[in-house]
């Protein structure tokens, strides 16, 4: 799979407006990534804050994905240099950044997700270039990281405003459960606090042509045709966890 022309499709595909629909993982299995892999979302994100996914485990992952011609990202375990840099490492076409907060931070670690010239990631043999035989093949991509920013802190809707203007973020992404949580409001989704924030994060996004995304985890047709009627375009749709849930129930 060519990851980069992926990636290219997908950021085109954000910057006109359009929807890019990927998925969520967080068992830590090959053969779910495969399964995940061929179910038709041209992304998937390991959950890497939330689900027992070690750095080690990442390249089986990312190769079951691959098969299916499914783009490979990671949702960073916190919103740091080292993990970012990670991730990437053995092979993530992006990141997806929890708890971003300001645009100094998104900022620096936009940085750190890029190799020179762009950016200040440390170059060197890793998975990613097939530990030095596509070294050159790499350096495209290298520079072409896809950067989603977490939303997930009333402070940073807040600061909304100037974190969607920094160069280099591809999306913004709203964190909901965190997002009600830091409102006191846990899951409370219809709540107007709640709503309110989402709609500043719509408005904003729109204004400065900034694709807005956001996770709809329980998997449900008509929640994801009303997102998508609302404006967002960068979606999560469901998590494998999620979906065998809703499957695996004894008939009655």
């Amino acid at each position: 799979m060519n990851k980069l022309e992926k990636v290219r499709a997908i950021r085109s595909k954000l910057q006109s407006g359009k929807t890019s629909l990927g998925s969520w993982m967080q068992l830590a299995d090959s053969n779910v990534a495969e399964i995940m892999g061929r179910a038709g979302y041209e992304w998937v994100a390991i959950d890497m804050e939330h689900g027992p996914v070690s750095v080690s485990q990442l390249p089986d992952i990312f190769r079951a994905l691959e098969l299916g011609g499914t783009l490979p990202m990671a949702r960073v375990a916190s919103p740091t240099v080292i993990n970012c840099r990670q991730a990437l490492d053995q092979g993530a076409a992006g990141v997806v950044v929890p708890m971003i907060s300001s645009a100094e931070q998104i900022q620096a670690i936009i940085d750190e997700c890029h190799w020179p010239p762009r950016g200040r990631r440390g170059v060197g043999f890793q998975r990613a270039n097939l530990f030095g035989q596509n070294f050159d093949d790499y350096m495209p991509e290298s520079q072409e990281s896809l950067v989603i920013a977490q939303i997930e802190h009333v402070d940073a809707v807040n600061n909304l405003d100037s974190i969607i203007k920094v160069r280099g973020l591809d999306a913004v992404m709203v964190g909901p459960y965190d997002l009600s949580a830091s409102m006191g409001i846990t899951g409370d989704f219809e709540n107007k606090k709640y709503k309110d924030a989402l709609a500043k994060m719509l408005e904003l996004c729109a204004k400065h042509k900034v694709p807005c995304g956001i996770h709809v985890v329980q998997p449900d047709p008509k929640m994801l045709d009303q997102r998508v009627r609302e404006g967002y375009t960068f979606i999560a749709y469901g998590v494998d966890t999620v979906f065998l849930n809703h499957s695996v129930s004894a008939p009655k």
